[in-house]
């Protein structure tokens, strides 16, 4: 592995259990924060399986360093771990185009954040899933169309001042 991919992992990890542990709101049932934009920009730069694990190894780090109140559960692991996997498939070796960030949002917003984290927080909290899904499907319906904006501007100001940074990979953008 290349040394200046172990940095960005751990640049990254930071990045994003700095932004979920201090930047964000959090109720027992939604969490709005900008941790998604670390979560992207590593998948653009490192690929889906080391943004997979960065975002896996953030939220346990976090979690260890900064409890939520609530005990570790290996689902929220799970669901980092794809979400950066998501953004990795549509975002990597590839040029960050608007529609790609669109879909890549929109299968983790589904599939991660209504789906999976719903039933995380079924099986945590014992709430039912339909008491659980309106809130949480308000709130992915307003952040969506900030993600995909955030994601796609926050990579066209960065591309440029990280193209020699990226010579390792990733960097045909």
């Amino acid at each position: 592995m290349h040394v200046k991919k172990i940095v960005f992992v751990g640049l990254f990890i930071a990045l994003e259990v700095i932004s979920t542990r201090f930047f964000s709101i959090q109720t027992p049932i939604i969490r709005i924060s900008f941790t998604f934009i670390a979560t992207a920009m590593s998948a653009v730069i490192l690929g889906p399986l080391f943004a997979g694990v960065t975002a896996g190894l953030a939220d346990i780090i976090g979690m260890m360093l900064f409890p939520a109140g609530y005990a570790y559960f290996p689902g929220f692991t799970f669901s980092a771990f794809l979400s950066g996997a998501i953004y990795g498939l549509f975002l990597y070796h590839m040029s960050v185009r608007f529609w790609r960030v669109c879909m890549a949002v929109l299968i983790i917003t589904i599939v991660v954040n209504l789906g999976l984290d719903t039933l995380w927080l079924w099986m945590l909290t014992g709430k039912g899933i339909l008491g659980l899904l309106p809130a949480r499907f308000i709130k992915s319906v307003m952040m969506y169309p900030i993600q995909v904006i955030m994601i796609h501007v926050v990579w066209k100001s960065l591309a440029v001042s990280l193209k020699h940074t990226l010579s390792f990979g990733g960097a045909n953008h």
